[in-house]
């Protein structure tokens, strides 16, 4: 209609309708803004406005140009188009009634509307972020809560096995110390021990003062007395101490067993803290440490008394050893010395007759029967010698007189126990010499001839058969050498055969003392013995003796 065309002016969509609610005109700016305009009902079906009605079954009450139409004034909607789906453009109408005509104006608020969308979905978001920065911080702090009770409760764990893997106080309290001061950040921790109203720092993780006596003033002995934890900042670490250049924080943990104190655990810290938690931690540590150092010190005493009883043992066992040796001798001597009394006295007896014998066979006419009896005589003679040299090897086997160092030749003490052991070793042992140019040495030879006979003997009985006994001496860096080698069975077990008791030989063959006596006779004259042994093959003893 001409009368509206001025709307064309207009920089706004303008829509005009009558009271049939019928389209009457359009402005260009209309047909721009919604192109997609076919008829007035599908127009009005696409657009809507927000309105809650009470009370009401007709439908059309929620199109806004519909109610711009009815109403009996100027009306103004804020209303939504849906130009495609999920897509809506949104604009503010306003009316102006002309008689029968309702003139729209729309106003396009999309951009201003969208914006608040985004400004509401942006303030929803910064509160959600926000919400989310207050919930993370609190979780944050949760798990750092966490972290740090769960590393205390590992430390307090660690702490726990250390006390309980071992009985050894040394390694019970250094590693106890160096935990405790990397759980409170100490440069320096010790525990000192309570002796005689005072303390005596034991064990130091910079391992300075150790052994040093300390005390603390009244009020602090007070509290370690009444087992509390002592912590402050302090310009002196005990009363006689020299003064620090800065104060520093003094955690004292008392240490007790029931209601005895056995010492207290100092950490020094360069750090301001207060303790929480921590005391709990200290305490738990506090008791477990008392039990454990009680028991490391019982198990240490028991140590002590064990090794006291190994070393009383070993001395009743020596003791045993040379007593029964004394008596042996003793018995031996005066066994030889009776015997020696006998056979002197019809050897003598004999040895008379023998010279008679040899005057009278020089008068006998009868040269044949002279030479029978000269060779008779010779060989009664030959076995006086023999004799008389047995009883003179015996006496001087013995000695019972040579209870001091003598000067004794090796070479020839070897050659009298040789002497005396000859039934054994005749017709079935060969006994090779290699005698070194030695020096005479200052020794007991009764005892040493002691040990060459049981080394011996034992080298007889371990030659079944026919063998060898290799004897070698030798004088080097001030020490007499003495080897004895046979090619007998040898021995399978040589780290015993010095124990008393131990042997090797059947019931009623050895008593299992000769090589343990042996053992203590180069002892006493501060050598040593060793030996070698391969089973099937022989043994060697070697005999070491300072010159």
């Amino acid at each position: 209609m001409e009368k509206f065309e001025l709307f064309n002016k207009f920089n706004n969509p303008v829509l005009v309708v009558n009271n049939d609610i019928e389209l009457v005109y359009k402005n260009n700016v209309f047909n721009r803004c919604f192109q997609d305009f076919k008829n007035l009902k599908k127009f009005l079906h696409k657009i809507n406005y927000d309105i809650c009605p009470l009370n009401s079954e007709d439908t059309e009450i929620h199109s806004p140009i519909i109610q711009a139409v009815r109403s009996k004034e100027n009306f103004a909607a804020h209303i939504s188009y849906q130009y495609k789906q999920n897509e809506f453009l949104y604009y503010d109408i306003n009316t102006v009634k002309r008689s029968k005509y309702t003139i729209i104006f729309f106003t396009d608020v999309t951009s201003q509307v969208k914006c608040e969308q985004v400004e509401q979905r942006l303030e929803a978001l910064q509160n959600k972020y926000n919400s989310l920065e207050s919930e993370n911080k609190d979780l944050q702090n949760i798990k750092q809560k966490a972290q740090e009770q769960a590393i205390k409760m590992a430390l307090i764990n660690k702490i726990s096995n250390i006390i309980r893997e071992s009985i050894d106080l040394t390694s019970i309290i250094k590693p106890t110390l160096k935990e405790l001061a990397f759980m409170f950040g100490a440069y320096d921790s010790y525990y000192a021990e309570y002796e005689k109203k005072s303390f005596k720092i034991r064990y130091s993780l910079k391992k300075t003062n150790i052994n040093k006596t300390i005390t603390y003033d009244n009020n602090i002995i007070k509290q370690i007395k009444n087992n509390k934890i002592s912590y402050s900042r302090c310009l002196k670490e005990y009363l006689n101490a020299e003064p620090l250049k800065e104060s520093v924080q003094r955690i004292i943990v008392p240490i007790h067993h029931t209601s005895e104190l056995l010492g207290v655990v100092v950490l020094l810290s360069r750090q301001k803290r207060e303790l929480g938690e921590e005391l709990d931690i200290l305490e738990s540590i506090s008791s477990q440490l008392g039990t454990a150092i009680v028991h490391a010190k019982l198990y240490k005493k028991n140590l002590e008394t064990v090794k006291e009883l190994k070393t009383t043992l070993k001395e009743l066992k020596d003791t045993q050893v040379q007593l029964i040796n004394s008596e042996k001798m003793a018995s031996l001597g005066q066994l030889i010395a009776g015997v020696a009394h006998e056979i002197n006295t019809p050897i003598a007896s004999i040895k008379s007759n023998n010279e008679i014998f040899t005057k009278l066979i020089k008068k006998i006419d009868d040269n044949k029967l002279a030479e029978i009896l000269t060779d008779i005589n010779s060989t009664d003679k030959e076995a006086i010698q023999r004799i008389n040299h047995l009883v003179v090897s015996l006496k001087k086997f013995v000695r019972l007189d040579e209870a001091e160092l003598q000067e004794a030749d090796i070479n020839k003490e070897l050659d009298l126990t040789l002497d005396l052991i000859r039934h054994e070793t005749k017709k079935r042992i060969q006994v090779i010499k290699n005698y070194g140019n030695i020096p005479i040495i200052k020794c007991y030879p009764n005892m040493l001839n002691q040990v060459f006979m049981n080394i011996l003997i034992n080298a007889c009985q371990a030659i079944k058969g026919n063998g060898t006994i290799t004897i070698t001496t030798n004088y080097t860096n001030k020490k007499l050498v003495i080897s004895i080698e046979d090619t007998g069975c040898g021995i399978k077990d040589v780290n015993k055969i010095f124990m008393a008791g131990y042997t090797t030989k059947g019931v009623g063959v050895g008593t299992g003392l000769g090589l343990a006596i042996s053992a203590k006779i180069i002892d006493k004259h501060n050598g040593k013995i060793d030996v070698e042994s391969e089973a099937g093959k022989g043994s060697k003893f070697i005999i070491t003796i300072p010159g």
